[in-house]
């Protein structure tokens, strides 16, 4: 009887962990189509993000990442400056 109950928690605390995560990167100089197809291009190229998501309106970048992977503050704010703009904010939640 014990047995039954061992495998399922882990099997809980296994999907907890898989969780995918959400990065909201504000950016200065997006005013475009043209700016939020050329940063929908350089994150999809990234093998740790799922969907890359530009809202001109708020000059929010919305990233989600793949589960168990991620993308440092360090390599979004190159990939940004690379593509000319100028990063405000990066946010995280998961």
């Amino acid at each position: 009887m014990r047995r039954l109950f061992i495998v399922p928690i882990t099997v809980m605390l296994f999907a907890a962990t898989a969780q995918a995560a959400t990065i909201h990167v504000g950016v200065k100089g997006l005013v475009c189509a043209f700016c939020a197809t050329g940063l929908e291009k350089t994150f999809g190229e990234e093998a740790a993000i799922e969907s890359v998501k530009v809202d001109l309106e708020k000059k929010l970048v919305t990233l989600e990442t793949k589960p168990n992977q991620t993308i440092d503050d360090a390599t979004i704010k190159e990939r940004v400056v690379d593509a000319g703009f100028t990063i405000t904010t990066i946010t995280r939640s998961k």
